[in-house]
């Protein structure tokens, strides 16, 4: 007799703190057989699995040794074939640098069809862990999530002109494992905004070991340096940053654990 396909469904858990994971996401977890997960789900999340869940750990973080990427869609195929009820457990959301999109795809070419349940990304649990918004009546009319990190071999972004866009049309720039190309970075964004432009570099956001820079395009790469902040982290470059730093009135370097 044969096996009835099972569940796959990709669910974002967020930006590390369990608290933040919607009810639906809970839900699923909690419901799963098997759960394959990213190295950037934070701690506790999988206190909602069930005790005879099989969990895989398939660790994709920049820099790392990663499992490869048809590695894990085989996980999910193989296992979905086999009838289980497959999370895909992903750190943020599924849709935003997740490459979830790529796992739906390779999903829909064998014939099953995924759930995704969407997790709050971290280019917005960053900055608002510091009490501002990335949209402002008055500071910007837009936000734009970026990867700091392009396709290996690909063009990569050309920040001169992602520059020019955010100071035309009044944008925040929201950029993702951007601390490998800082110096990038600022180099193109200098070309188009001003050097004193306000920039919040926050490492592990949400996080009890959370920590921040909060910085101008100008110093960006000294200030990076002077406060060892590493990945993951969330840069937002903007004047939404700027009532941040007029709020905090603190050390450039700020501990969350402290």
């Amino acid at each position: 007799m044969n096996t009835a396909p099972g569940q796959v469904t990709l669910v974002g858990a967020g930006p590390g703190d369990p608290e933040l994971l919607t009810l639906k996401a809970v839900n699923a977890i909690a419901a799963a057989s098997v759960i394959l997960v990213d190295d950037l789900v934070g701690e506790g999340v999988l206190a909602h699995a069930r005790p005879d869940a099989r969990i895989t750990y398939v660790g994709k973080r920049g820099g790392c040794k990663s499992t490869p990427q048809a590695t894990i869609e085989q996980l999910m195929l193989g296992a979905a074939q086999a009838g289980e009820n497959v999370v895909r457990l992903k750190g943020g959301d599924p849709f935003i640098f997740g490459r979830g999109g790529e796992e739906v795809e390779s999903l829909r070419r064998a014939g099953i069809e995924p759930v995704v349940i969407n997790g709050i990304t971290a280019g917005l649990a960053a900055i608002t862990s510091l009490g501002a918004p990335l949209t402002h009546r008055e500071h910007a009319q837009g936000v734009v999530f970026v990867t700091g990190h392009p396709q290996k071999d690909g063009p990569g972004l050309d920040w001169v002109r992602l520059g020019e866009s955010a100071r035309d049309l009044r944008l925040t720039l929201v950029i993702y494992m951007g601390i490998s190309s800082a110096a990038l970075i600022q180099a193109g964004l200098l070309a188009a905004l001003a050097d004193g432009t306000p920039v919040a570099v926050i490492e592990r956001a949400t996080l009890k070991n959370q920590r921040q820079c909060l910085t101008s395009l100008r110093e960006m790469l000294s200030d990076l340096q002077h406060c060892g902040l590493g990945s993951p982290a969330i840069m937002v470059v903007g004047d939404v940053v700027t009532g941040v730093r007029e709020a905090l009135r603190a050390p450039m370097l700020a501990d969350q654990s402290a």
